[in-house]
């Protein structure tokens, strides 16, 4: 069964193009595992560049950065090489091969649907203590929001801190929810027909 919310995120120790690599090696910190299809294609190549470009602000979140194909490492450090040098971008973060499909596997990344091996575009955001707190999935024809995934991370870490709801689009600094009433008392006691609507200015 594929890991789920709230699940211990599966751990591994691979090649990466930064070295081995496992990703117990960073509890203590956020991490954002993404999964690609394919090296040199355009989607994932425009996803990796949005991805470099926010990584500076990815890591001031204390969030690590890993991406993942079932490509081998050679076919990595070839596509990486191609985009620092046709597009400009420096890819700084680590690209994890997975020729045996086994972390695709754990992970429930393969597309059951492709023709061939190909893993989904498949995002977790694990929390320091290695438990899974967000699963993305997209097909493999549409890139994902880097934006949002950064949003998402700091959302995730705000309720944490705050003991808050997040609100739909929420973003650093805005309003966020308490936690509603759970008890008919509690809901007296605020005397009002939105206490389950309780949305407060940020303090943090």
């Amino acid at each position: 069964m594929p890991p789920r919310l709230g699940s211990k995120a599966p751990n591994f120790q691979a090649r990466t193009t930064l070295g081995m690599t496992r990703l117990s090696d960073f509890l203590g910190r956020w991490v954002v595992l993404f999964s690609h299809p394919a090296d040199f294609t355009p989607v994932c190549t425009s996803e990796f560049i949005a991805f470099a470009h926010a990584q500076e602000t990815f890591e001031a979140l204390n969030c690590q950065l890993l991406g993942l194909s079932v490509d081998s490492l050679p076919s990595h450090l070839a596509w990486l090489d191609a985009i620092r040098r046709d597009l400009g971008t420096s890819i700084r973060f680590p690209v994890i091969e997975d020729p045996s499909m086994a972390i695709a596997q754990a992970y429930g990344m393969l597309d059951q649907t492709a023709a061939n091996s190909s893993t989904v575009r498949a995002c977790f955001i694990i929390d320091p203590e290695g438990l899974i707190q967000c699963i993305l999935n997209y097909p493999l024809s549409i890139g994902r929001s880097v934006n949002e995934i950064l949003r998402t991370v700091k959302a995730l870490q705000h309720s944490v801190k705050s003991n808050r709801l997040i609100p739909e689009g929420w973003q650093a600094g805005a309003p966020s929810f308490e936690p509603s009433a759970l008890t008919s008392d509690d809901v007296a006691e605020q005397d009002s027909p939105l206490w389950f609507y309780r949305l407060k200015e940020d303090k943090a």
